[in-house]
């Protein structure tokens, strides 16, 4: 509705209040209010996770949300979304004059769960963490509706709680923040692929970065005047956004979106989060051999390289490869062999070498050239994959060579006006009843 009546306002040289703008994003009386677990990196390696939780927390009045997981692979703890909910407690007083939908401070904190904090080994799943029983006991609760998991980090929780209760497949419906979430996290991710392939999930490598990238720009709508001028100084929320990162990023918040703005149960039609192609055999290519820039693989597969070691003399035998700025140790089933998984987030030739107490492995240098996805991909959806959607290859809706991003930024206008006025709940109490 409120998308609506911005664009007849644009046409008819109306202005819209904000504050009317964010009064119409509540759900109607009697629409369903969706079920929420986050899954995030926050306090990690990218300040951008403080800035899609503020932009949570200030449309927590229309969302259930029933859990908040730490969920990192470097630094980053529970602490991290704990120190958002305190900014939320500041300004909680004018938010619920707004909406007496508001959760408490105290239920926000209740339901923060430490998930998992070590990438996950080549088997996918590790042991069950307080995040991954907390996902479990959520998706077991006697509710008809779909439990939405917005993963921003980590995919290691969501992996373990399917390999631990995995008649809780049914009832969640995944937004997976992949591309460089994927590269990290490699083996969650195709466990979650070779046993788990009836998920309903959004595997959005790309499209997210629309929410940054692409669409109008110019002055207070760019990533930086944004910021300058509807977010700081807005609040507790708004100054912690501010000190987080003085310009948008908040490459998670699509997964929000996906929620406010659009057919959550249809991801193949418009949202603020994109719109999404069901997915092709995901892309995996395993080589005997040290690969080469003569390989090719897909953007965002999975490339596995099983090696021989050949030298029975060694009883701890280790390896790394080394890409860019990770260091991929080797697992060791046993069989003689040394396995090595690697996922290349961007368009380009990569290069790698290999440090090793094997001695015919040391130092071996290879690589792989990593493509855009053909168009045509889209016209073949996988059938063993039946829920599972991904980002659109057709160029025509690519910001550069972000595939998918378009579907994201042709609305940027919109989903912008909509979290500048929630940001003006934080800094003015409202003069009228609060909406229900």
């Amino acid at each position: 509705m409120s998308r609506f009546l911005t664009g007849c306002a644009k046409k008819l040289g109306i202005f819209v209040p904000a504050i009317l703008l964010a009064m119409l994003s509540h759900p109607a009386c009697g629409e369903e209010r969706h079920r929420v677990v986050v899954s995030t990196d926050i306090g990690g390696t990218d300040p951008d996770d403080f800035q899609s939780m503020v932009h949570l927390l200030v449309y927590a009045d229309v969302l259930d949300i029933e859990g908040l997981i730490s969920s990192p692979y470097g630094p980053g703890r529970r602490q991290h979304i704990e120190e958002v909910i305190d900014c939320y407690d500041n300004d909680f007083a004018n938010l619920k004059t707004h909406s007496d939908a508001y959760p408490m401070p105290s239920a926000l904190r209740a339901i923060t769960k430490q998930g998992e904090t070590e990438i996950a080994p080549y088997g996918g799943v590790r042991e069950s963490t307080e995040g991954s029983q907390w996902l479990v006991e959520c998706a077991r609760r006697d509710d008809p509706r779909p439990l939405h998991v917005l993963i921003w980090g980590g995919i290691e929780d969501l992996a373990q709680a399917l390999h631990d209760a995995p008649d809780i497949l049914p009832k969640l419906r995944v937004y997976y923040i992949g591309g460089p979430n994927k590269k990290w996290g490699p083996h969650a991710y195709q466990y979650i692929a070779d046993h788990h392939p009836n998920l309903f999930i959004i595997e959005a490598n790309s499209t997210y970065r629309g929410w940054f990238t692409g669409g109008n720009q110019a002055d207070a709508w760019g990533n930086k005047g944004f910021v300058q001028q509807h977010v700081a100084g807005h609040g507790a929320l708004g100054d912690l956004f501010d000190q987080k990162l003085d310009s948008i990023k908040m490459g998670d918040t699509p997964s929000v979106g996906w929620l406010l703005n659009g057919t959550p149960s249809d991801p193949s039609r418009p949202s603020w989060g994109g719109q999404f192609v069901r997915a092709w055999a995901r892309p995996y290519l395993r080589l005997d051999r040290v690969a080469t820039t003569a390989d090719q693989i897909e953007v965002f597969g999975i490339l596995e390289m099983v090696l021989n070691i050949n030298d029975d003399s060694l009883a701890n035998p280790e390896a790394e490869l080394i890409v860019e700025n990770q260091e991929i140790p080797g697992y060791v089933p046993g069989d003689g062999t040394i396995r090595f998984r690697f996922c290349p987030k961007a368009i380009k030739t990569y290069s790698f070498r290999i440090r090793s107490n094997i001695a015919a492995l040391d130092e071996q240098t290879g690589g792989i050239q990593s493509n855009a996805p053909p168009v045509t991909l889209a016209q073949a959806p996988s059938p063993n994959l039946p829920k599972w959607w991904t980002d659109d290859p057709d160029t025509q809706n690519a910001e550069g060579e972000h595939h998918g991003a378009k579907t994201v930024s042709r609305w940027r206008g919109d989903y912008l006006a909509d979290f500048a006025a929630r940001m003006l709940r934080c800094q003015t109490p409202s003069v009228t009843k609060p909406a229900h």
